[in-house]
């Protein structure tokens, strides 16, 4: 500040992560984003929330404070699936853990209030995006109110935020408060009341009063005994033909029904309350459905949900950034290295990224246990071909040690740049969850020449030697467009491809909103193909998650069959994430299917492993080849009457018991020392 001859900034931003100057860094986008406005920007990284000294280190903003928990959500940073605590933080100078607290957004925001207790507060960033209503917590095991409110916030943005922050910015600026900021898209508020002469759409029940039914008179038995039956029937009370059955506006609206009440602007809906859905896991689910419903932003409408006496206003998604909006974001003025303050220190994070380029954000596959979607929205925003380019250029002339290799470009999903919706309209008025399940849109746009174009036009830039594809990959998708296959099969895939199939049941994968193997098994054979056409010995390395809503163990050890039949043994395995927000995690929580319409009575019920035992054993089979997991198999196989399971044979998952491997496959199998079994063709114990 002293070299910029500062004498104040205007915006402080306090980070969970180590600040590095790259745009795959939320807190340097943001902070170049507000640079180019204009404004006087300083970063507090990971500061010591143990007090609010550290947070007086660049003193008062002029404007606010923007607290973000970093790059990841800080629950899910410190811990594992298992509710263990991490002992790394891939964010932080060394990998070292411990560097951030829990809820980093609700400490840190306490701190900066207690700091300067005038100063408005701005939160963001994925933590306090999928927080934005009361959301369930996995590590609480309890629904939590907004973070907005916990925090103490002023204002909560939500997804990527560059729109609504260049709002806020200049209604602060202008000397304007948090309530002028009502109509912005992309953000929370806090209200004592709703507005005046906007329509409610009430959507705080689920079973709602229709026809009816005949109400007893209460003193009909003691009329009955003095009077015959006919004068005892004249006496009940209201038929149910007289009866008016109370109106109430559908949910959600059709377009012809939201045409009635005039434009989504003066439109809100209503949800349960923070106190309903927290005693009421049903609604909880309800409460997700409709929010999901309510996120394509042309036609979603504003949200609100009482919090005690407070309303949590929560306005429409953001307008998706223009393709030179997005170039104007990324063309800034990064440094693409770390703070010179952290030396030679290395920060995970950054060096796995330091070589990527992020070509596009959102995605349109609306995953239930995904909050990408949540976060960026579906609707793919992409970066121009040049703009692209120019990063790898940067990237060969600004970053130490390059080799000449590019480790990415992609975003959050490989192949899904410039896939947009063909028509305008449609997509105005689409409420679908996702565009490729359970079938691929028919107005989705498939053809990946784009894609094909730009990683031609990329390899062919001196000096880049190779560009490889790090990005998971929606084969579903590829297949649709060979010529992708080839281009990605034959230049791009480094010996390994990444793809996710999550599983092979058809039954579990329905509540994932994933395709079916069918497609994996002809993306299987057009990768072999082509690899096989360019010489070169490469192998896909599929993703699967166990434990995941709707996914019992039977499941499961279908899963560990087609592992061995298929010749897999994964070593990067995942057990289900109950992220906040999420679909699957209100399907964890409630054990409902959120994806159709809820029903305290018929709705249809999800199994769901909540058990750590439960989980564990799940996440068990994935690793069926793990000397480790053997004896949790057998006890499962035992209990499932699967004992056939058992045994040395090429048909067989797991050994009989005191056997230990010696090297790899059913061959390589020995007694372990002390055993009373030993080999033999029928697989027999013997003493």
């Amino acid at each position: 500040m002293d070299e910029l001859g500062w004498d104040s900034c205007d915006i402080i931003i306090v980070t969970g992560d180590a600040y590095v100057d790259h745009p795959s860094f939320g807190m340097a986008v943001i902070g170049r984003f507000l640079e180019a406005q204009g404004y006087r920007v300083g970063i507090i990284s990971q500061p010591d929330w143990r007090s609010a000294d550290a947070f007086t280190t660049l003193g008062k903003p002029n404007l606010f404070f923007g607290v973000t928990a970093g790059n990841m959500d800080s629950m899910i940073n410190r811990y594992t699936a298992d509710r263990r605590m991490r002992s790394d933080d891939a964010y932080t100078p060394g990998g070292e853990g411990g560097q951030r607290p829990d809820r980093s957004v609700i400490v840190y925001s306490q701190r900066c209030r207690e700091a300067y207790k005038e100063c408005p507060i701005v939160i963001g960033g994925i933590e306090a995006s999928l927080r934005r209503i009361a959301q369930y917590d996995y590590w609480d095991d309890e629904v939590r109110r907004s973070v907005l409110i916990d925090s103490g916030a002023d204002v909560l943005l939500y997804g990527n935020a560059e729109r609504a922050m260049a709002e806020v910015a200049a209604c602060f600026a202008n000397g304007k408060t948090k309530h002028d900021l009502r109509d912005v898209r992309g953000l929370t508020l806090v209200l004592d009341d709703v507005p005046p002469q906007w329509i409610e759409v009430d959507s705080t029940r689920i079973d709602w009063p229709g026809r009816i039914d005949q109400i007893p008179d209460p003193y009909q038995f003691n009329k009955a005994e003095t009077t015959d039956a006919s004068t005892a029937d004249s006496t009940t009370i209201a038929s149910s033909e007289q009866a008016s059955p109370v109106r109430i506006i559908p949910m959600p609206l059709s377009t012809k029904e939201l045409g009635k009440l005039g434009s989504t602007e003066q439109v809100y809906v209503r949800l349960p309350s923070y106190e309903k859905v927290k005693s009421d896991a049903v609604l909880y689910a309800h409460a997700s459905r409709v929010l999901h419903q309510e996120s394509n932003p042309h036609n979603a409408r504003v949200l609100v949900q009482k919090h005690g006496t407070k309303e949590i206003w929560v306005t429409r998604p953001p307008i998706p950034l223009s393709t030179e909006e997005m170039d104007a974001v990324f063309d800034l003025p990064y440094q693409r290295v770390p703070h010179p303050s952290y030396g030679d220190q290395a920060i995970p994070a950054y060096d796995m990224i330091k070589t990527s380029v992020n070509i596009m954000r959102g995605c349109f596959g609306g995953c239930t246990f995904c909050s990408i979607t949540e976060h960026e929205g579906r609707v793919i925003q992409s970066r121009s071909e040049e703009s692209i380019l120019r990063e790898v250029e940067a990237i060969r002339d600004k970053v130490p040690g390059f080799t000449g290799s590019i480790s990415d470009l992609g975003g959050p999903t490989a192949n899904m740049y410039k896939l947009n919706c063909k028509d305008d309209v449609t997509q105005a008025n689409c409420r679908r969850l996702s565009c490729v399940y359970p079938t691929i849109c028919k107005n989705l746009e498939t053809n990946h020449a784009p894609t094909t174009q730009l990683y031609r036009k990329a390899r062919a830039i001196p000096g880049i030697k190779r560009i490889l594809i790090a990005s998971g990959l929606r084969y579903d998708l590829a297949v649709l467009d060979q010529e992708y296959v080839k281009e990605l099969v034959t230049h791009h895939v480094g010996g390994y491809l990444k793809i996710a199939p999550e599983h092979s049941e058809d039954h579990t994968l329905s509540k994932m909103m994933k395709p079916g193997m069918g497609s994996y098994y002809e993306f299987k054979r057009l990768f072999d193909k082509y690899s096989k056409q360019a010489g070169k010995q490469q192998y896909l390395i599929p993703y699967f998650i166990a434990a995941h809503p709707g996914c019992t163990d039977e499941d499961m050890l279908n899963l560990a069959i087609w592992l061995k039949k298929n010749k897999f043994r994964v070593d990067q395995v995942q057990t289900f994430y109950p992220s906040p927000m999420a679909l699957a995690t209100a399907m964890y929580h409630s054990g409902r299917n959120p994806l159709k319409k809820l029903n305290y009575k018929r709705g249809e019920r999800v199994f769901a492993a909540r058990d750590l035992d439960q989980r564990r054993r799940q996440k068990a089979f994935l690793r069926y080849h793990d000397e480790k997991n053997w004896g949790y198999l057998r006890e499962s196989l035992v209990r499932m009457k699967r004992q056939d399971l058992i045994g040395d044979g090429d048909n067989h998952l797991v050994p009989h018991e005191g056997v230990k491997r010696i090297g790899r496959g059913s061959k390589h199998l020995k007694p372990a020392r002390g055993s009373q079994w030993s080999s033999r063709p029928s697989g027999k114990r013997k003493k």
